[in-house]
C-alpha cells in the first residue's frame, strides 16, 4: 500500500483535513457525556430549569458543530478517496498498456479486468473510511478512557483492562481474514475468466449444446467463491459478538464497582452515567473499528494485488522506448533479417520456433505457410518486439529489434491480425488509428486497395458509419477488409497480413492481394496464410512445420523440393497433383 501512496498526489491537503475534521468531531463527542453528568448531578438533582435548559443548549451546539464537522470529513474523505483511485486506475491502464504480450499472456486478462474494478473500488472503499475512522476511533477509545481517570482512577481501571482485551480480539480476527480475502479476489478472478470466455464464445457453446456443462462450471468456480467468502465472513463475523460480550461484561463490572462509589460519595450519579456513556462510546466505536478492519484488510490485499501488476519488469523494447533508436538506418537494403532465431513462450515447456534464420529485401513479397500451430503468426510477432526472442537476433532495417525505440518500430510495421479487431465508433476513428491526421481521400484509397469501398458507400453516413463494439454489425470478411484498410492508412514499410484474409473468397482475396502489390511505396508484405493460392506468387515462401523452417523458396522450388510445402499445395489442388501423376 505504501507504493501506491504516490498516487495521492494532489489531494494530500483533502486526505490531512479528513481526519483533522473527524477528530474535532470526536473531541466534541467526548463532552457530551460530562455535560450530561453535569445536567444530572446539578441541574436534575436541584430541579434547576433554566440550568437543564442551558445544558441542553450546549448540547445542541455541541451535536451541530459535531453534524458540521463530520459532513466537511466526509467530503475530503470522498473527494481525496475518489481523486486517488481515478489516479490508480489510470496509472494502471497506462501500466497494462505497456506490458509485453508476455505479461499479459502470463498475468491473464481476467485478472487484469478484476484489479482495475473491484480490487481498485476495494482500495478506494478502504481509503475513504481510513480517513475518516482510522484516527477517529482510536481517538475515541483512548480519550473515552483518559476522561475516565479524570472522573474516577479506580473504576477506570476496568478501561484500562477492557481496552487491551478487545484490541487483542480485533487484532487476530485481521490476521486471520487478511490472506483469506486475497484468495477471495483470486476466486473472483476465476469467476470472472469465466465468464468472459462464456459470453464471448455463447455461439459454440450454443452450436454444440454445451450450455449445461459451462453453466455446471461456472457454478463450481461461484461455488469456490462462495465457499471461501462464507468462511471469511464466519470469522469476521465473530468480531462483533466478542467484543460486545467483553464491553458489556465491563458495563456490570462498572455499574457493580460505581454503584459501591455512588453510596460511599466518592462519585456522584451523573458521574457514573458519564463513565457508562464512555464504555458505550468505546463499545461504538471498537465496532466501528472492527468493521474498519475489514474493509482495509481487504483494500491491503487488493493493494496488493494492484501493486504486483505495476511493479512488473517492463520487456527490453518498452524501456528501450525513451532511449531507443527512431532514425532508419542509411545504406541497408534488408528489410528483416532473422538470425538463428529460437522463441520459447514463458511457461511453455517446448520451443515455438527453432533456429529461424533467412533475409527479406525491401520490396519482397513474403508468403509464411504451413500447417495449423506450426509457428507461423509466432514468427511475425517477432517483427514488431511483440515477442522478444529466446535466442537469435531479430532485424528490422538493418537494426536489431531491441535497439529501436518502440514506437518507431511500431510506425514501420502494420499489423493485421488473425482476429479482426474493431472498435466502437465510427469507420473513420477505425481507420484513422492507422494515421490521425490522414486525409477522406488516403482512407478511400485504403478502403478501395481493401475491396471494403463498395459496402461502405451503401452504409449511412459512410465513413461516419456507426461501428458497434467488437464490429458486430459488420460480417466477419467485411472486418477483415476494415482491419486490413486500418492498417494500410499508415502506409508502413512492411505490411504484415497474418492470416487476416481466411474470411474472404478466393476472387476477393486476389483482388486485395494485387491491389496491396500496386500500392505506390512498395511495401515488404509478409503474408501469412493455410492458403496456397495465398502466397504462390510471393518472391520467397517459407514453409513453417512444428516451429521449424522446413523449406524456403519460390513456389516452384518448394514443388520439387520441399514435401509439406507439395502436400499443402495438392491438398488444396488436386486436379494439379493429377496432372503431376500423368
Amino acid at each position: 500500500m505504501k507504493k501506491l501512496l504516490v498516487y495521492f498526489k494532489g489531494y494530500g491537503r483533502d486526505a490531512v483535513l479528513a481526519p483533522l475534521f473527524k477528530l474535532f468531531e470526536a473531541t466534541l463527542e467526548l463532552f457530551v457525556p460530562l455535560v450530561m453528568a453535569a445536567v444530572i448531578d446539578t441541574g436534575v438533582a436541584a430541579g434547576d430549569k433554566p440550568y437543564i435548559l442551558k445544558m441542553g443548549a450546549v448540547l445542541l451546539l455541541l451535536g451541530a458543530l459535531g453534524l458540521a464537522a463530520a459532513i466537511t470529513a466526509q467530503y475530503f474523505a470522498a473527494r481525496s478517496a475518489v481523486g486517488f483511485a481515478a489516479r490508480l486506475r489510470h496509472a494502471l491502464f497506462r501500466k497494462i498498456e505497456t506490458l509485453s504480450f508476455t505479461d499479459l499472456d502470463t498475468v491473464g486478462t481476467a485478472t487484469l479486468l478484476t484489479r482495475i474494478t473491484s480490487d481498485v473500488n476495494q482500495v478506494q472503499t478502504g481509503v475513504n473510511l481510513a480517513l475518516r475512522l482510522l484516527l477517529r476511533s482510536p481517538f475515541i477509545v483512548f480519550g473515552a478512557m483518559l476522561m475516565a481517570f479524570v472522573v474516577d482512577a479506580t473504576c477506570a481501571l476496568i478501561f484500562a483492562a477492557v481496552i487491551p482485551l478487545l484490541s487483542l480480539v480485533v487484532f487476530l480476527v485481521m490476521f486471520a481474514t487478511i490472506p483469506r480475502y486475497r484468495k477471495v479476489q483470486q476466486n473472483l478472478d476465476g469467476v470472472l475468466g469465466k465468464t468472459r470466455e462464456t459470453l464471448t464464445g455463447v455461439r459454440v457453446l450454443r452450436a454444440f449444446a454445451r450450455e449445461e456443462a459451462e453453466i455446471d462450471e461456472f457454478a463450481e468456480k461461484n461455488e469456490a467463491l462462495l465457499h471461501m467468502q462464507r468462511f471469511v465472513g464466519r470469522i469476521s463475523a465473530l468480531m462483533n459478538p466478542l467484543t460486545y460480550v467483553i464491553i458489556n461484561l465491563a458495563v456490570l463490572a462498572l455499574l457493580a464497582g460505581g454503584s459501591t462509589a455512588v453510596d460511599v460519595g466518592r462519585i456522584t450519579q451523573g458521574e457514573l452515567m458519564a463513565l457508562v456513556n464512555y464504555m458505550l462510546s468505546i463499545l461504538v466505536e471498537l465496532i466501528k473499528l472492527a468493521n474498519l478492519i475489514i474493509s482495509i484488510t481487504r483494500a491491503l490485499a487488493s493493494a496488493k494485488r494492484i501493486g504486483a501488476v505495476l511493479e512488473l519488469p517492463e520487456g527490453n523494447l518498452a524501456m528501450a522506448k525513451a532511449q531507443g533508436e527512431t532514425s532508419l538506418p542509411e545504406g541497408n537494403d534488408d528489410a528483416v533479417t532473422f538470425q538463428n532465431v529460437s522463441l520459447t513462450y514463458q511457461g511453455a515447456g517446448d520451443a515455438s520456433l527453432e533456429n529461424i534464420s533467412f533475409t527479406v529485401k525491401k520490396g519482397q513479397a513474403v508468403g509464411i505457410i504451413g500447417p495449423t500451430g506450426s509457428g507461423k503468426s509466432s514468427l511475425v510477432s517477432l517483427i514488431g518486439g511483440f515477442y522478444e526472442a529466446t535466442e537469435g537476433t531479430v532485424s528490422v532495417m538493418g537494426r536489431n529489434v531491441a535497439l529501436w525505440d518502440a514506437a518507431a518500430l511500431r510506425r514501420l510495421v502494420g499489423l493485421v491480425p488473425q482476429k479482426a479487431v474493431l472498435f466502437k465508433g465510427t469507420v473513420r476513428d477505425n481507420l484513422l488509428f492507422g494515421s490521425e491526421h490522414a486525409s477522406d481521400e488516403a482512407l478511400w484509397e485504403a478502403l478501395r486497395a481493401t475491396q471494403a469501398e463498395d459496402f461502405i458507400r451503401k452504409k449511412e453516413g459512410m465513413l461516419d458509419a456507426p461501428v458497434e463494439q467488437g464490429g458486430r454489425n459488420f460480417s466477419g470478411g467485411q472486418k477483415q477488409r476494415l482491419t486490413i484498410a486500418r492498417a494500410l492508412v499508415k502506409k508502413p514499410p512492411i505490411l504484415i497480413l497474418d492470416d487476416s484474409a481466411s474470411a474472404l473468397d478466393y476472387a476477393t482475396d486476389a483482388a486485395l492481394r494485387r491491389a496491396i502489390r500496386e500500392m505506390p511505396g512498395s511495401p515488404t508484405i509478409f503474408i501469412v496464410s493455410q492458403r496456397a493460392a495465398s502466397v504462390l506468387h510471393a518472391d520467397l515462401i517459407l514453409v513453417m512445420d512444428d516451429g521449424k523452417a522446413v523449406g524456403a523458396g519460390t513456389h516452384e522450388t518448394l514443388l520439387s523440393d520441399c514435401p509439406v510445402y507439395r502436400e499443402i499445395y495438392f491438398s488444396q489442388f488436386p486436379k494439379e497433383a493429377g496432372k503431376e501423376g500423368k
